[in-house]
């Protein structure tokens, strides 16, 4: 079966490059001789690349300001001038660990507001009305990397799909021209192999940074969720004050 389709070809592989014809990749020569719907692909790639490095870098800066400033929250909330003063700033209301304090604070004023207070019942409340806002606070932080889970695992097939389409529209000019040459062939396979990697160079970083970004995530998480125990255990002190 190869043989004859090879024995075709033979002449051309021979044959010289055309004068000025280019003897390098050219991406964008590539996308321009590409298919309309190949070039849509490419398009849509090249734009989810480009939102997935815009989230990769405000989200690495997001992070990064995130824990400095709860971690000297967390400090300035152990110093000593009491937690209501701490949480009464109205710059605290852009910090996680506060919303987090502040949700157990108000709910221990709403379970020590009347008398005779229920402790056991207090400490439950206090602990689920913490615990809930930890996990508010990590979701959204997390909200933003779903796109780069889907970017990860959809952008190589999208890519994929445009290349299968390459291939499709190379195969008809072989039967549109009735010559499976080089020349005619080599072509729609170069931009249909080109859409697979521009699919490729925007589903490598994303699904590299969602790992990286999950991780950190959770260790937010755990670092809230320590903060979160030590304030429940001193409110559970308090509680045995009342």
């Amino acid at each position: 079966m190869l043989l004859p389709l090879l024995a075709v070809m033979a002449p051309d592989l021979t044959t010289a490059a055309p004068l000025g014809a280019s003897t390098r990749l050219d991406p964008v020569e590539l996308f321009l001789q590409a298919d309309i719907i190949v070039q849509g692909v490419m398009v849509g790639l090249i734009l989810a690349s480009i939102w997935t490095w815009m989230i990769i870098v405000s989200f690495n800066l997001k992070i990064g300001k995130l824990n400095t400033v709860s971690r000297d929250y967390e400090a300035e909330f152990w110093e000593g001038e009491g937690t209501d003063k701490a949480l009464s700033k109205q710059q605290r209301r852009e910090i996680p660990a506060a919303r987090v304090a502040a949700a157990g604070l108000e709910e221990w004023r709403k379970s020590t507001a009347k008398a005779p207070v229920d402790r056991s019942g207090a400490r439950e409340r206090i602990a689920a009305a913490m615990e809930s806002q930890v996990a508010e606070e990590a979701d959204t932080l997390s909200a933003r990397l779903n796109f780069l889970a889907t970017t990860g695992s959809v952008a190589p097939f999208v890519g994929l799909f445009g290349t299968v389409w390459g291939i499709m529209n190379s195969f008809f000019q072989i039967g549109a021209q009735q010559s499976a040459s080089l020349a005619v062939v080599a072509p729609g396979i170069a931009e249909a192999l080109f859409a697979t990697a521009i699919g490729l160079f925007a589903a490598i970083p994303a699904v590299i940074a969602y790992n990286a970004f999950s991780n950190r995530v959770n260790l937010f998480e755990a670092r809230l969720q320590r903060f979160a125990d030590k304030v429940h255990a001193g409110l559970s002190r308090e509680l045995d004050r009342v």
